[in-house]
């Protein structure tokens, strides 16, 4: 199926390339830099709406506008080239839509994520469906197998992506790695029949080899978050971008933790979610025993230092995941994706050449 599913992708993004490379909705980290830049190098780049669609409706009509003003070569009429990704339990579906609708051009994709039951995920879905006139394709973010199926059965969602736990940020307290969790969920997947849904991977892809294993576990493509946020076009503090770089060694220096969406007083995510995060004060206090009131405390006084509040003896979060390490320099957004485009075909060509 994977020729089919390149041709189904194809189809639905004509302007990009194979194997499609996507930057992840991070909220308020996406917006309209990162996500056009992504697009126009031949990915598809999304903006984060997150929990909150209040700023929704302006970061359409600001890549609306770019879109006009300077057109995307084979973009599909009636179609806003990027995507907008949603973290259900927070996002108002009611307003969603109504922007959607009054949309005079419908994002390519939304991306859901983190329902409080699997049934809102329907809901979504068919009221992004119908408000788009089915130009909004349907993308849904898993962390398991189980999951995979039973939103393929429910949704019928036209791409499914498939989270493994080395990912930053939020995502499943009890997952697997990509490695294990993407063939399981092609398998699982191909049995029930569902094989024709494209599936994306996400979690630890840092470069073109990530890319290239990702390819022969069974995706079609595959998103990066951690990797872009080492890009001038991500919208985070030159402390956040910093400390992304300067950190290695992944495995040990970030954990899944609820301790950063306490200090920050993010409330409501569901209990089996927590996120990744560079090991820092923050974490190292409370682990110690800390109380939240004074971690909370601490973490608004490390806000008034502004870049300095970042790094492994500072306090400010930075979500990332394991691949951390592999992050050596700050790269334009649109030269990540034709980096990883081009290294991702050679090392598929030198392994195809070993043997």
């Amino acid at each position: 199926m994977g020729s089919t599913h390149t041709e189904i992708l194809k189809a639905q993004y004509p302007w990009a390339r194979s194997p499609l490379i996507v930057s992840a909705p991070m909220r308020l980290i996406s917006t309209c830099p990162l996500a056009n830049t992504v697009t126009r190098a031949g990915g598809l780049g999304f903006l984060g709406a997150g929990t909150d669609v209040g700023t929704l409706s302006s970061l359409i009509s600001e890549a609306t506008e770019s879109f006009q003003a300077s057109p995307l070569p084979k973009a599909p009429d009636g179609i806003l080239p990027i995507g907008v990704g949603f973290i259900c339990w927070g996002a108002d579906l009611s307003v969603t839509l109504s922007i959607i609708e009054a949309a005079p051009l419908k994002p390519a994709a939304a991306w859901l994520f983190a329902p409080h039951t699997p049934k809102e995920l329907l809901s979504w879905t068919e009221g992004i469906r119908k408000c788009s006139g089915g130009k909004t394709k349907i993308w849904i973010q898993v962390g398991t197998v189980a999951s995979a199926l039973e939103v393929a059965k429910s949704c019928k969602p036209d791409v499914l992506v498939i989270q493994g736990a080395d990912a930053g940020g939020h995502g499943l307290v009890q997952s697997s790695s990509i490695i294990s969790l993407l063939p399981e969920c092609v398998d699982a997947l191909a049995r029930e029949g569902f094989e024709h849904i494209p599936l994306i991977a996400t979690g630890g892809i840092m470069d073109g080899r990530g890319v290239a294993a990702a390819l022969t576990l069974g995706a079609s493509g595959v998103c990066m978050g951690t990797r872009f946020l080492a890009s001038p076009e991500a919208v985070i503090s030159e402390g956040y971008r910093k400390a992304v770089v300067q950190a290695s060694d992944g495995g040990v220096t970030t954990a899944r933790t609820t301790v950063y969406d306490k200090v920050r007083g993010t409330h409501g995510w569901p209990e089996s979610y927590n996120a990744r995060g560079v090991l820092n004060q923050s974490f190292w206090d409370s682990q110690k025993g800390m109380t939240e009131d004074e971690n909370a405390k601490l973490y608004e006084e490390a806000i008034k230092m502004g870049d300095e509040g970042w790094g492994e003896k500072g306090r400010m979060t930075t979500y990332a995941g394991t691949g951390v390490g592999l992050v050596k320099k700050v790269v334009p957004a649109g030269h990540i994706v034709e980096e990883v485009l081009r290294d991702s075909l050679k090392r598929l060509g030198e392994v195809s050449a070993r043997f």
